[in-house]
């Protein structure tokens, strides 16, 4: 497993108070921790480094966070991503996702959750030791080495946490997932958001899975959670 030490992590915010103590609190966790407080730094240190993880505030002084997610999404597709915003919506939090973002945390935050988030996000970052996997279910095929899928011939490009939930649900066909499995095996148990959040995340990926009349497969089954079945 990774070292703290040597896991990078890069905040993005025009506050000096908490880029300062997003810093202190990181830096005494063990991460190393490089700050910017406006877009094009960011970009800049992005490109002069890999980071594993990069904290990017959505409201920034010289272009939106979300432009500055695209471009880091064209340019990089390795660093997890976890979107700071003020806003609430459920629309607002489709947005981040569709530009790349891994997860959200709306402001104001309590630290501890912070902290919870960047945990989860790292842990999924962890390469396992390389071992190649097909998954597939119907037209559906995921590559476990690659972190690619594919409907028919039609490629899908996956964010983190887009690839750990298909994977879960590839790995379980046919069986109901309830949104309390989901949340802890995707966020983890120490995971403190609302579960509106797994709603968000199912809608985005189910928004890339089905497009051109393609059959749903991640069918919601009410009171209980998600299953991946064919439409009947």
């Amino acid at each position: 497993m990774q070292n703290r030490s040597d896991t990078s992590i890069l905040v993005v915010d025009d506050d000096p108070r908490l880029i300062n103590a997003l810093r202190r609190s990181l830096t005494y966790e063990g991460y190393h921790v490089t700050t910017a407080a406006n877009g094009e730094d960011a970009l800049s240190q992005a490109r002069r480094r890999t980071h594993n993880l990069i904290i990017l505030d959505r409201l920034l002084p010289d272009m939106d966070g979300l432009m500055v997610c695209r471009r880091l999404r064209e340019e990089d597709q390795n660093s997890a991503i976890l979107m700071l915003t003020a806003r609430d919506a459920i629309a607002d939090r489709v947005e981040g996702l569709e530009v790349g973002a891994d997860d959200y945390l709306v402001k104001p935050f309590a630290l501890e959750e912070l902290l919870a988030r960047v945990k989860a996000l790292l842990r999924r970052r962890v390469p396992p030791d390389v071992q190649r996997e097909i998954l597939g279910f119907a037209d559906l095929e995921l590559d476990t080495a690659t972190r690619q899928a594919r409907r028919g011939q039609r490629f899908i490009e996956l964010s983190t946490t887009e690839y750990e939930l298909l994977r879960l649900f590839l790995r379980n066909p046919r069986i109901v997932l309830t949104r309390a499995l989901l949340l802890d095996r995707i966020w983890g148990s120490d995971f403190e958001g609302g579960a509106n959040v797994l709603e968000v995340y199912v809608a985005h990926l189910r928004q890339k899975l089905e497009q051109q009349g393609e059959p749903r497969l991640i069918q919601t089954i009410r009171g209980a959670g998600y299953v991946l079945r064919a439409t009947e």
